[in-house]
C-alpha cells in the first residue's frame, strides 16, 4: 500500500510539474525547426505547391477596427467651422486589415503590431471561410511584434517555423498574404540581404529584418515570409518605395521568426518584454578608426560614453572600448550590439570580450533593464518623476535621436514627459537635456531629485533646441 500511495503522489507531482512547466508552456507549444535548408539539390524545380500547401491554411487574413476620436479634428476644419451643422461628431470607426500566421494548433497567431494597434475589434479569417474573433494577447511596438488568440472547436492549420538565423542570401522565398484585399496570394522571390538596420522605420525600435524582393503590397503586413520547404522565416512588415507610389518595387521586409519568437515567448507568458541594458553609448567602426587603433576589422562597437552609475560603469568598461563579443557570440557592428544586449534578460550575467589599448581582455556585466522610449532602469530603480508632473530618464542613443539631440551632448537627463498641469510645465519641455544642477553634474533622476530641495530656487544647466542656457526653477 506504501509503494502505491508513493507512485499516486509522484504521478500527481509529475502532472503538477508537467502542468505548470511543461506541455502548456507556450515555448513548448511553438518551437523552432533547426533543420538546415537542403541546398544541394541542384535539378530544376517546375513547382513549389507541395512545400506551399503546407504553409497556405496557416496564413490568415485580420480585420480590425480602430475608434478614432475625430472632434478635435473637425475644430480645425474651416469648412465644418463655417458650414457644419448639428452636433460634432467626436469618434468614427475605422477599419483596416493585414494579415498573419497561426503558429499553434490552439490558435496563437502572429502579425505586426500596426496591424491590431489600438484596435476595440479584431477578426480573424480562414481559408474555407471560417471566421473568428480574436484577443490582442500582447504587443512590442520596438519590433512591430503582436500575438494573437483565436479559439476553435477544431485544430486549427499552423506553420512550422524555421531558424532565421541559417537563411542565406539568394535562398528562395515566398511571401503569403492578402494584398489590397484581394483575397490570399503567394509571390516569388529572394532573401536578398540579412541583418538590415538603421532603415529608422521602427521609431526607437529594434530592426533586424530580412530584406527580399518578394512582391509585398499593403495589406501583406503580418503576412507569411517562407522557405522553399514551406517553413516560415519571417513575418513580413513594411516595403521601401521610390516616393511616386505606394507599390512595391521589390525592397520588402520581414522580421526573422527567432526575434518574433522570441517576443512571442515573452508576451504570453510574461505579459510584456523585458529587454537587457548596458549603459553605454556606441558607434560603428570605419576603416581610419581601424587603422588608428591596430585592429584588423571594422567588425566590434566602438564604446563613445558610459553612463555612471550603469552595468557598464560597474563592470569597469571605459570610453574608447570596443565591445567584440558577448559571450561567444561575435559583435558585427554597433547595432548586432544593441539588438544582442536587448535579446538578454535584465539581471542576467553576461561575459563580454573587450578591445583596450591593443589587448583584448574579458569582464562580466550584470545587465539592468531597457524601458520604451530609451528609458533604462539602473539598479533596479522605476521612479522616473523629477519634478511634480516631469518625469525625465539618462541621456541614450534613442532618445538623442527621438529628440534631435545634438552630438555635442554627451550627458545628463532628459525631460520625457511634461503634464500640463505641473507647475514647471512653462519652464521644463520635453527634449530639454539637464546637465546640472547647482552646478553638479547629473546622471540619473535620484541623484538630481537630491540636489532639488523644496522650497528652493537652483540654477540648471540645461541643452535645449541647440543651445546651452543657465535658468532658474524654484522648486515648490
Amino acid at each position: 500500500m506504501e509503494s502505491i500511495r508513493l507512485a499516486t503522489m509522484t504521478a500527481i507531482a509529475v502532472s503538477l510539474v508537467s502542468t505548470l512547466f511543461g506541455e502548456d508552456s507556450i515555448a513548448d507549444k511553438v518551437k523552432i525547426n533547426r533543420e538546415p535548408l537542403d541546398r544541394s539539390s541542384t535539378s530544376a524545380v517546375v513547382s513549389y505547391s507541395e512545400s506551399l500547401s503546407k504553409a497556405r491554411p496557416a496564413v490568415v487574413n485580420i480585420s480590425s477596427t480602430r475608434v478614432m476620436d475625430t472632434s478635435s479634428q473637425l475644430q480645425n476644419d474651416p469648412f465644418w467651422r463655417f458650414f457644419g451643422e448639428g452636433q460634432m461628431p467626436r469618434q468614427r470607426e475605422v477599419q483596416g486589415q493585414g494579415s498573419g500566421v497561426i503558429v499553434s494548433n490552439d490558435g496563437y497567431i502572429l502579425t505586426n503590431n500596426h496591424v491590431v494597434e489600438d484596435a476595440s475589434e479584431v477578426t480573424v479569417s480562414l481559408q474555407g471561410g471560417r471566421v473568428l474573433e480574436a484577443k490582442v494577447v500582447g504587443t512590442d511596438p520596438q519590433t512591430d511584434v503582436a500575438v494573437l488568440k483565436v479559439e476553435s472547436k477544431e485544430e486549427l492549420p499552423f506553420a512550422v517555423l524555421a531558424d532565421s538565423d541559417q537563411i542565406e542570401v539568394g535562398d528562395v522565398v515566398f511571401a503569403i498574404g492578402n494584398p489590397l484585399g484581394v483575397g490570399q496570394t503567394v509571390t516569388m522571390g529572394i532573401v536578398s540581404a540579412k541583418g538590415r538596420d538603421g532603415l529608422g522605420m521602427i521609431e526607437d525600435g529594434f530592426e533586424n529584418f530580412i530584406q527580399t524582393d518578394a512582391s509585398i503590397n499593403q495589406g501583406n503586413s503580418g503576412g507569411a515570409l517562407v522557405d522553399a520547404e514551406g517553413r516560415l522565416i519571417g513575418i513580413n512588415t513594411l516595403i521601401l518605395t521610390d516616393g511616386r507610389s505606394s507599390g512595391n518595387i521589390g525592397i520588402g521586409f520581414a522580421i526573422p521568426t527567432v526575434l518574433s519568437h522570441n517576443v512571442m515567448v515573452s508576451l504570453v507568458e510574461e505579459g510584456s518584454v523585458s529587454r537587457g541594458f548596458l549603459g553605454v553609448g556606441i558607434q560603428p567602426l570605419d576603416s581610419d578608426l581601424v587603422e588608428a587603433m591596430g585592429l584588423s576589422d571594422t567588425k566590434g562597437a566602438l564604446v563613445n560614453h558610459v553612463i555612471p552609475g550603469s552595468p557598464a560603469d560597474e563592470a569597469g568598461l571605459q570610453v574608447g572600448d570596443v565591445v567584440v563579443k558577448i559571450i561567444e557570440d561575435e559583435v558585427q557592428s554597433a547595432s548586432d550590439l544593441r539588438l544582442k544586449i536587448a535579446a538578454k534578460s535584465p539581471g542576467s550575467s553576461v561575459e563580454l570580450t573587450l578591445y583596450r589599448d591593443e589587448k583584448y581582455f574579458k569582464t562580466d556585466v550584470v545587465l539592468g533593464e531597457r524601458k520604451p522610449q530609451g528609458q533604462a532602469s539602473v539598479g533596479g530603480s522605476r521612479d522616473r518623476e523629477l519634478l511634480e508632473g516631469i518625469e525625465a530618464a539618462p541621456l541614450s542613443d534613442e532618445l538623442k535621436q527621438k529628440y534631435q539631440i545634438g552630438d555635442e551632448v554627451e550627458s545628463g537627463l532628459v525631460v520625457t514627459s511634461v503634464s500640463p498641469e505641473s507647475p514647471y510645465a512653462r519652464q521644463l519641455v520635453a527634449g530639454m537635456v539637464i546637465e546640472k544642477i547647482k552646478g553638479e553634474a547629473v546622471y540619473t533622476v535620484r541623484d538630481a531629485k537630491k540636489l532639488l530641495e523644496s522650497g528652493t530656487k537652483v540654477a540648471l544647466f540645461v541643452y535645449i533646441e541647440g543651445f546651452y542656457r543657465y535658468m532658474a526653477v524654484e522648486i515648490e
